[in-house]
């Protein structure tokens, strides 16, 4: 049942970068070509993003994997998934802001300021993350370990909506700005929508794997 998990997650991690160019493309046409497009494979960046959201949605599948091998769930799978959705809507947090920030600033910095964005947008995913880590430590306590993961996704899924609404808007606001590479902020609120908003599809999609897979080889599935 690991290997399930560890497939969805790939997978998962898969469409992050297929969809990397042609999202970059669609946010940036004309003014990004597609060689420019491409050029976000070189940056490490990039990949330090996507290493977490794979281990992230790795981290989320445990409990699942758990409970369709019949194995019980410990007090650690459970602390990497309340600890997981708290990093994920710290992301959301920080996806609206930077979006905010950049339609309300008109693009403008502050001579001698002007990295205090990024510091506020980090600050914000930090205090984010432990405010929703107590949240889910708390729901994990009356809740079911599957049902935990099942509540986390729900939620994460209408906070990637409410930051995409934020982020689509603003995107589309600053494009029509003359001013040099529009949209960058908005369009990392966008990235973090999306990815967040896939990572709440992985419990979904390893339940559907292991229910065919138990469909079609019933001799090796789980005995209770």
């Amino acid at each position: 049942m690991k290997n399930w998990g560890l497939i969805v997650a790939a997978l998962y991690a898969l469409i992050l970068v297929v969809l990397t160019v042609p999202v970059i493309m669609l946010a940036f046409v004309p003014s990004t070509g597609l060689k420019a497009a491409v050029s976000a494979y070189l940056d490490i960046q990039y990949w330090i993003w996507l290493m977490v959201m794979f281990a992230g949605q790795f981290a989320l599948l445990s409990i699942p994997v758990r409970v369709a091998s019949l194995r019980p769930v410990s007090r650690g799978p459970v602390w990497w998934t309340v600890i997981t959705g708290g990093l994920m809507a710290g992301l959301l947090a920080a996806g609206a802001l930077l979006s905010l920030y950049e339609f309300f600033t008109d693009g403008k910095k502050d001579t001698g300021s002007s990295d205090w964005w990024g510091w506020a947008a980090i600050a914000l995913v930090g205090l984010t993350w432990c405010l929703w880590t107590v949240v889910f430590i708390r729901m994990s306590r009356n809740t079911e370990p599957s049902d935990l993961v099942s509540r986390q996704c729900r939620i994460l899924f209408r906070g990637s909506i409410l930051e995409l609404l934020i982020a689509v808007l603003t995107h589309i606001a600053v494009r029509c700005r003359d001013y040099c590479c529009a949209g960058t902020l908005t369009f990392l609120g966008l990235t973090m929508g999306f990815s967040v908003m896939l990572f709440t599809f992985g419990p979904a999609v390893l339940v559907l794997f292991i229910q065919r897979w138990q469909k079609l080889h019933p001799s090796s599935s789980p005995k209770k």
